[in-house]
C-alpha cells in the first residue's frame, strides 16, 4: 500500500475561485488548484504554500483549512491512499502567473467547470465554498469513476 500526502489551496475573491489547468504530470488536462506532496519533515502549510508560490508565483498569507478528503485507488498499478489537506486563502501577495506546470484563471462560483475537474470535486467543492468545513473519502475504480463517497461536516482538523 502506498500513502501520499498532498495539499491542495484555491485563492478566493468575492465570488470567484482561481483554479488550474494543470499542464503536466498527474492530473493533466483538468482544472484543479495548486498544491502537491508534501516534502520530508514538512507541514501541510508549509507545502501549500511553497507549491503555491513554485507554481503561480502567489505568496499566500492567510490559509483556512477546510477539508480534509482520503482518495483510494490504484496509481501505477499500486494501491494507494492519498490523503489531501485543501485550504483557502483570501489574501495574498502577487498576481497569479502561468508557469510550466499550472495555467491559473479566475471563474465566478455560479460557473466553476466540475466537468473538466477530478470527479470528486463535485461532491465537495460546492460546501466549501459555501464555508463549510468538510471530511471526505473517495474510493475509485479509475482516475475517472467515483464507486463510493461519504461526505460530512466538522467542526475543525484538530484530530485529524
Amino acid at each position: 500500500m502506498n500513502t501520499i500526502e498532498t495539499t491542495v489551496l484555491f485563492l478566493r475573491k468575492g465570488d470567484e475561485i482561481l483554479l488550474a489547468m494543470k499542464k503536466r504530470g498527474f492530473g493533466e488536462g483538468r482544472y484543479n488548484s495548486v498544491g502537491g506532496k508534501l516534502e520530508e519533515g514538512e507541514s501541510a502549510e508549509v507545502c501549500v504554500k511553497r507549491e503555491t508560490l513554485e507554481e503561480i508565483d502567489i505568496r499566500a498569507i492567510s490559509l483556512v483549512q477546510m477539508a480534509d478528503l482520503t482518495f483510494h485507488e490504484k496509481y501505477q498499478g499500486i494501491p494507494t491512499i492519498a490523503h489531501s489537506s485543501v485550504y483557502v486563502c483570501d489574501e495574498w501577495e502577487g498576481e497569479p502567473i502561468e508557469t510550466e506546470e499550472m495555467s491559473p484563471r479566475w471563474f465566478n462560483l455560479s460557473e466553476i467547470p466540475y466537468d473538466n475537474m477530478w470527479p470528486d470535486d463535485i461532491f465537495w467543492l460546492p460546501r466549501v465554498i459555501d464555508g463549510e468545513k468538510v471530511l471526505g473519502e473517495f474510493w475509485f475504480e479509475d482516475h475517472n469513476t467515483v464507486i463510493n463517497h461519504t461526505v460530512s461536516n466538522v467542526e475543525s482538523f484538530d484530530a485529524t
